[in-house]
């Protein structure tokens, strides 16, 4: 009689047992389930984000080439200066290994790099001859007057570093802040070869174009004295048709 009463016992159990783990397995799938929703819901999320990251973007980028061109449209001279010195300095910059898609504001700075100069007089700005001292000073606030433009536009970020210090000199010889060696931020001294690169292989009304030979056996002996020797050494691997199709695709 006892072994009857414990054999329906353990049965019992084994039946409590099975019930709740058919419980568990239910409660298992239902919260796979809701897992599946929630990622799901997760991704449609993410892509709706990068939609609206990648339309903010392209606003920020029209706005940014918009005041470029208003600062470029009154040199005649200088034609898409902003456009070409920009795709030069980020060829450099990715050859230098700069992850563009960290510092997306890099491009910013390097087309409003002259935004400033909206401040300078025509009579400075266009002067056919050599500018006195005076003139000289007042040209020299323009990354100044540039950095105050823009200095409370949030999504320009580090593109403010370029705009201030793209005229200063590895040596310390440079302006506004006469900053020296790694005390330049990268992305100004990479402009600043890039600005030169465009500068030299630019027709202008006092100088013919260099070729970009020319152009880098110039830059080259700057090398230590106005740009970071560690720049022009990445700049000398740069392939002299990567520097002329962008010259001849923007024009």
């Amino acid at each position: 009689m006892m072994a009857v009463n414990t054999d329906g016992q353990l049965q019992e159990r084994v039946r409590e047992l099975e019930s709740e783990l058919a419980a568990r397995r239910r409660d298992a799938a239902e919260n796979e389930r809701q897992l599946e929703r929630y990622a799901a819901d997760l991704r449609e999320t993410f892509k709706e984000e990068r939609a609206r990251a990648q339309e903010l973007r392209r606003s920020y980028m029209l706005t940014v080439r918009a005041l470029a061109s208003a600062v470029e449209a009154r040199d005649a001279y200088t034609g898409r200066h902003a456009e070409r010195v920009a795709a030069y300095g980020l060829a450099l910059a990715s050859a230098y290994g700069m992850e563009l898609g960290d510092h997306p504001e890099i491009e910013f700075g390097f087309l409003l790099h002259d935004a400033g100069k909206v401040a300078v007089p025509d009579a400075i700005l266009f002067k056919p001859g050599p500018l006195t001292s005076a003139e000289r000073l007042i040209m020299q606030q323009h990354p100044v007057t540039g950095w105050e433009i823009v200095r409370d536009i949030e999504f320009l970020g580090t593109a403010r570093d370029v705009i201030r210090h793209h005229h200063e000199r590895w040596d310390g010889s440079g302006y506004p802040d006469r900053l020296a060696g790694e005390a330049i931020p990268l992305s100004a001294r990479i402009f600043a070869v890039a600005d030169t690169l465009d500068a030299l292989t630019t027709n202008r009304p006092y100088r013919q174009a260099s070729t970009t030979e020319q152009a880098r056996v110039i830059i080259g002996q700057a090398s230590g004295s106005h740009f970071d020797p560690a720049v022009i050494a990445i700049f000398e691997t740069l392939p002299d048709a990567t520097l002329e199709r962008i010259r001849l695709e923007i024009g």
